[in-house]
């Protein structure tokens, strides 16, 4: 086990000094995204800064706060942005935070990212239910000595996105009157976007979406055994499709207008969440 896992005890109990809660349900706020953490109330935020073991954000619209309180009276504990391997950090590192809200109880990961769209079928503003995931990063966060206390040295990912959370968000889409796309999500290492050829090996692969996070986090959260929702919001198309180049202000101005549909179906599934556990 990577040294920075080790610090995970100094982690939670730093954070334990400063809120008596006890999450339910952790959230990963990606690019642009992390505006959502204002939705909850009687909050704590703590900057990654102070906790131990935890790396920080270097990227614009990722603020840098872990926040707890609660979300349509749903316990949380929310990153307001994420880490990732083209920082130069470990995938240990990119993956410890899921590993410290693993254990301040936390049994229900909702990771959010920005991608960029694959499927000509989608338009940038779209909403992506990750039905499943490629992983291009040449890397694995479980690589190297397993803590058997922890998780299986070989976990299971034939169902890395829990079946029943994703029936449950189509439910509350459907109800909300959102076109809820569904996905495969491809993961690469960046920080290039992709070209037009590694756009086309994609989709030949089968991806509806790709982006450079997310990926790692749900290995890990399947390692620890809790249970997964993964949302996507196609930011932009990908390389080749349209006439025009990409750009993270691109991604960051889509986040950022489709913030509200994206609030009220993360409130949504929240509310049922705290109805059916």
């Amino acid at each position: 086990m990577e040294e920075v896992w080790s610090q995970y005890p100094a982690a939670v109990e730093f954070i334990r000094s400063h809120t008596n809660l006890k999450p339910r349900v952790a959230l990963i706020l990606g690019s642009g995204l992390g505006v959502m953490g204002e939705e909850i109330v009687e909050a704590t935020a703590i900057p990654y800064k102070q906790i131990p073991g935890f790396p920080t954000s270097t990227i614009v619209g990722h603020e840098g706060n872990l926040v707890l309180g609660t979300w349509k009276g749903c316990p949380v504990v929310a990153m307001q942005g994420r880490f990732h391997r083209y920082e130069g950090y470990s995938l240990k590192q990119v993956t410890f935070p899921v590993l410290v809200m693993h254990k301040l109880e936390a049994q229900i990961l909702i990771v959010t990212n920005a991608a960029g769209g694959i499927n000509r079928s989608f338009s940038a503003g779209d909403l992506m239910l990750i039905t499943d995931h490629i992983n291009l990063m040449g890397d694995n966060p479980l690589q190297g000595p397993n803590d058997e206390s922890l998780g299986l040295r070989f976990p299971d990912m034939s169902q890395a996105y829990d079946p029943w959370l994703r029936s449950l968000a189509q439910e509350v889409a459907s109800q909300q009157g959102l076109d809820l796309r569904q996905g495969i999500y491809a993961g690469v290492q960046g920080p290039t976007f992709e070209t037009p050829a590694e756009i086309r090996m994609l989709r030949a692969m089968g991806a509806d979406a790709v982006g450079m996070s997310t990926v790692p986090e749900v290995i890990v959260a399947n390692y620890l055994g809790m249970r997964v929702l993964g949302l996507s919001c196609i930011t932009n198309m990908a390389a080749g499709i349209l006439p025009q180049p990409l750009s993270h202000e691109e991604v960051l101005e889509t986040s950022s207008r489709v913030m509200p549909v994206f609030i009220k179906l993360i409130s949504g599934i929240l509310a049922k969440v705290q109805e059916l556990l």
